[in-house]
């Protein structure tokens, strides 16, 4: 494949509405840093966007819960966003605002150009429209019982429990959320992007052209909406905050923000050229561009079905992939800034870093633990005991440890400066390590152009493993110690010594994408400059030269302790609990609310041959204890009668393991089994659930004998 003339990256638009969390961070703007540093190593015209989303309802939702304006939320967060970016290396070129001024300009151009082309149609509804607010309800404004999975907390565009995308006449039981009451249905005029004229040109491009390049994740779900038959899709909003529909009958309406975010994209790239002197035309505009979009899997639909069909109908290039990644868990639950569960990326900041005077080292341990587990074609899990193992296990023991000795050796042995090669003393073990050089940078070559970045630095960290191995081989600490009876000796030293110090350049140059800031003080550590990271570089074995004085030994990173990963843990279960008691207050029913007006809405019907299908058993539960690395979960020993099963259940934050021997349970037996953390769970424990989120188990009334049947 020939190597494109430029290359356009960008990562998904945050959302201006609150501080961003590590999930986020893994998801898509970590592995979009890491393929432009790789790029931009390579001398390659690079330009790397990104910029805060200030539309949409999620905006003017969260200043009426601060009790501000949409301005004021998004001047509040957009500095945050982009600085907590800054702080943990992620380099754009430019973080721009979808509120600017060029945006809306650009925004507006692109619906007028398709609107006069004949590319939109417009169409007259029903839609949701609260008569107490006075207003038409926006996706994000509606709320109800999701006909998917039963959670009655799902918003009209998607459900965020099960992840199902869904339209408001989805939803069972709708009441608005601006004033609590059910919406009527009044008619109002939209414009609308005819997907469905589209789906031979996604077809072709998508599973036919891409259907093998781009990730596997990507291209299924690409299919299954195409499969299942496109429809179209509204790109207006009757609200006022957005960019105002710019033609005649636009009155009270806006963009919708999934027509105008990615718009973000080009906007970006104008204020770039604008800001350096570049025409930005190309970027967009010429096939010899390689557009890439960085995003997590929840925004596939719109970056590789809506967004390709707006890019040609106005003329611009497609993208050539859009490498999706699955979502990151926290201690066995899903992330979620509004409950609570997650690590704010301005947290981990002010934590780890700040507290260690702007500790890069901790920037970069926390993008080593993120890109070794990161969820490239299956949901990953963040644990702070898997922090602290992989920084300890890996960071610490392996590459810095390699580093830190190799200097420290070279000061001792060779008066701080870097040895001359003794030809005549090379041996195999001295080839062996150079070719180990040059065939891990193909493969970490090969690797970061196809988007694995979790392997491709894997092979950095074996890069350093092999110097460990190939030191303790070498063993100069012993050659050492007979300088004075062999004359052979201190040129084995400068032999090895040579080699190792060599070896950290080059891996100064592989782990630079990975972990900039360390890249950065093993330059200062060698008295080079920056542009020694050049891509080319490695596999060279000459790139310090003989006689160089080099700084004294500094450690690259520190160990985790045990006692900072509890504090850690004790602050989550605190932020959880904080939160819940923050809902539970705003929640707190009036003196004339009745029971059935705080029922949990039913799931949807099912006949008596469904439930039939389930096979509920008593157990007795034998032992219980916790599984390591995951908060919430018990490992359950119970004993249905025939047979002893493990089973896992999330309730570890409700229940201590010794209150739970000899207790009787139903267990959903027929249940297929399940791995966690390496666990296989086999069955399902039923527990009932109060207003307050108090957990009861579901037992018998008496004693009885373990796999007697329910029916």
């Amino acid at each position: 494949m020939n190597t494109p003339k430029r290359y356009l990256i960008t990562a998904a638009l945050p959302y201006a509405n609150g501080l961003k969390h590590i999930g986020h961070l893994a998801g898509a703007y970590l592995p979009a840093d890491i393929y432009v540093r790789y790029l931009k190593a390579q001398n390659r015209d690079v330009v790397f966007v990104c910029g805060s989303d200030e539309h949409g309802t999620a905006i003017p939702i969260q200043a009426t819960k601060e009790g501000t304006t949409a301005q004021a939320i998004i001047d509040k967060y957009h500095p945050i966003i982009e600085q907590n970016f800054k702080d943990l290396g992620i380099e754009f070129d430019i973080y721009h605002r979808t509120s600017d001024a060029l945006h809306h300009e650009t925004a507006s151009a692109f619906f007028k150009d398709l609107e006069a082309k004949g590319d939109l149609e417009t169409k007259t509804s029903l839609q949701y429209f609260d008569e107490a607010a006075n207003q038409f309800l926006a996706d994000r404004y509606i709320k109800g019982t999701c006909p998917n999975c039963g959670h009655n907390e799902a918003y009209g565009d998607q459900c965020e429990k099960c992840g199902k995308s869904l339209s408001p006449e989805e939803l069972i039981n709708p009441v608005s959320t601006l004033s609590g009451n059910s919406p009527i249905k009044k008619e109002t005029t939209h414009w609308y992007l005819p997907l469905n004229k589209h789906e031979d040109f996604l077809r072709d491009w998508i599973l036919k052209t891409h259907a093998n390049d781009w990730r596997a994740a990507v291209v299924g779900q690409c299919k299954s909406w195409i499969e299942g038959g496109l429809q179209a899709r509204a790109v207006t909003r009757d609200l006022d905050w957005g960019v105002k529909v710019p033609v005649a009958g636009g009155d009270g309406k806006v963009l919708y923000v999934w027509f105008d975010a990615p718009i973000g994209y080009i906007s970006a790239t104008k204020q770039w050229a604008l800001n350096n002197g570049r025409d930005w035309s190309p970027y967009w505009n010429d096939s010899e561009t390689k557009l890439v979009h960085f995003i997590g899997k929840d925004n596939i639909v719109f970056h590789c079905i809506i967004f390709p069909i707006m890019l040609k109908l106005h003329g611009h290039i497609l993208p050539e992939n859009v490498p999706a990644n699955e979502f990151m868990n926290l201690e066995g639950d899903k992330m979620s800034t509004s409950k609570g569960w997650s690590i704010e990326m301005d947290d981990y900041i002010n934590h780890w870093i700040k507290k260690e005077n702007g500790g890069t080292g901790l920037a970069d341990s926390l993008r080593f633990y993120l890109t070794a587990i990161a969820p490239e074609s299956k949901d990953s899990e963040f644990t702070w005991k898997g922090f602290q193992e992989s920084v300890n296990g890996e960071l610490v023991s392996i590459f810095a440890n390699f580093v830190n000795r190799t200097w420290v050796l070279m000061h001792k042995l060779c008066n701080g400066k870097v040895p001359k090669i003794h030809t005549e003393f090379l041996d195999a073990e001295d080839e062996a390590i150079l070719q180990s050089v040059k065939d891990s940078k193909e493969k970490i070559t090969e690797l970061l152009e196809l988007y694995k970045f979790r392997e491709a630095q894997f092979e950095v960290i074996n890069l350093a493993r092999i110097g460990n191995q190939y030191m303790q081989k070498k063993e100069p600490w012993i050659l050492a110690k007979s300088i004075d009876t062999d004359p052979t000796a201190q040129a084995k030293i400068d032999n090895c010594m040579h080699a190792c110090l060599q070896l950290c350049a080059n891996l100064a140059i592989l782990v630079n994408p990975f972990l900039p800031f360390t890249a950065k003080k093993m330059c200062y550590l060698m008295k080079v400059v920056d542009k020694m990271l050049a891509w080319e570089n490695a596999g060279n074995f000459n790139l310090l030269k003989v006689g160089y004085t080099l700084r004294a030994p500094e450690l690259l990173f520190r160990k985790i302790e045990d006692e900072e990963i509890e504090a850690e843990l004790t602050q989550l279960r605190s932020n959880l609990t904080q939160k819940k008691n923050t809902m539970d207050t705003n929640n707190t029913p009036d003196a004339n609310t009745t029971a059935d007006d705080n029922a949990k809405a039913l799931k949807p019907e099912i006949v008596f041959d469904d439930f039939g299908k389930v096979d509920l058993r008593v157990g007795t539960i034998l032992e219980a204890k916790k599984v390591e690395k995951a908060d919430k979960l018990l490992q359950l020993e119970v004993d249905l009668g025939f047979e002893k099963r493990t089973i896992l259940s999330g309730i570890a934050m409700h229940f201590n393991p010794e209150e739970l021997i000899g207790k009787q349970v139903v267990v959903v037996a027929n249940l297929a089994p399940r791995k966690m953390r390496g666990i296989e769970s086999k069955g399902m424990i039923l527990l009932a659930e109060d207003a307050n989120g108090k957990l009861y188990f579901v037992q018998p009334q008496d004693a009885i004998a373990a796999g007697s049947t329910i029916s």
